[in-house]
């Protein structure tokens, strides 16, 4: 057997490294791991990096910022990025980077061998030799939603930039435990410096939360104007809120439920302009589960964050999902 094809996987996600190593099972590759750009780079001008299986959304380093780099430095690499920004100017971007091909998360192995052997570099990775796979703990439940989050920002992400018709830029999801308090304060603070606030309930499978979705109301007119919302009034502010809300709110929903094999149903979207705090009852819980995101339209100085927290009788449920699938 000729000599193993050395293969970096670039990504600050373990589930998702995890994952990209399943999917090289079987081909004659040595693969090692990089948690961000910069491990990244400094994997390939070690001579670790023939192929460079790259993300996007990362600290320290992004992605584009790897493929700028590869670039200026001529680093011998073929780069495939695995990312799940799925908007047309991010793929259009990091062709003209240089890649060779981009590929949305969650990928398949029938997904790399099409690309590969549309580059004739198939051949080279056939064989039978497993993949190192890096020796993990077991994967806790903020750090597992993390990936699924930003699989499912992605794909609102591109909901809202086809609404927006703007380029959108994606932030690392932030995903942790919130208690009633907290959650409160934050949304206090929000209506308290002037934002408006939409929420959204949803269910199903043994899982539910609400969703809600923050923006400054000085930013209504630039939303509107890019909306093409003309009319002046209350609304055309309604109108774009629950614009937004169910474009933003359902696309993230939607990838979301799908990865952990749920469907969910959706309440109407609602505005919150007289949130005064949570009831009593509420309150009773103790900690839960939150996704925190923050989508940023540079071009436009505009920003809309959206939160997602699951009620707390969801967590044995969404605690089993992630046992089973990491």
């Amino acid at each position: 057997m000729s000599q193993p094809v050395s293969v970096v996987i670039c990504d600050d996600s373990r589930l998702a490294r995890k994952q990209m190593a399943s999917v090289l099972r079987g081909w004659n590759v040595e693969v090692t791991f990089a948690e961000h750009g910069l491990e990244g780079l400094e994997a390939v001008r070690a001579g670790k990096g023939d192929i460079l299986f790259l993300d996007l959304t990362m600290p320290i380093m992004d992605g584009y910022q790897v493929l700028e780099r590869i670039r200026k430095d001529d680093l011998p690499t073929m780069v495939i990025v695995i990312s799940g920004d799925v908007q047309a100017k991010a793929r259009e971007r990091v062709l003209a980077l240089g890649a060779l091909e981009f590929i949305r998360k969650p990928t398949t192995s029938e997904d790399i061998a099409e690309v590969l052997n549309r580059f004739g570099l198939l051949t080279e990775l056939e064989g039978t030799t497993a993949p190192s796979v890096e020796a993990e703990a077991e994967i806790d439940l903020p750090e597992y939603y993390k990936e699924i989050a930003n699989v499912a920002m992605g794909q609102a992400g591109e909901m809202l930039a086809r609404l927006l018709n703007t380029f959108v830029h994606l932030p690392i999801p932030i995903v942790s435990m919130v208690d009633p308090q907290s959650l409160q304060d934050r949304l206090m603070t929000a209506k308290d410096s002037e934002y408006e606030l939409v929420s959204q309930g949803f269910i199903g499978g043994g899982v539910a939360g609400e969703a809600f979705l923050l923006l400054e109301k000085s930013n209504l007119d630039k939303v509107a104007t890019l909306m093409d919302l003309h009319d002046g009034g209350e609304f055309r502010t309604s109108e774009l809120l629950m614009s937004l809300s169910n474009a933003l709110i359902g696309a993230f929903l939607t990838s979301f439920s799908k990865q952990i094999d749920i469907v969910f149903s959706k309440a109407t979207p609602h505005i919150l302009r007289d949130f005064i705090g949570f009831n009593e009852q509420a309150e009773h819980w103790d900690k839960s589960l939150m996704i925190t995101i923050d989508y940023q339209m540079n071009e436009h100085d505009t920003q809309c964050e959206l939160m997602l927290v699951f009620t707390q009788d969801s967590l044995v449920k969404l605690q089993n999902i992630a046992s089973y699938f990491s």
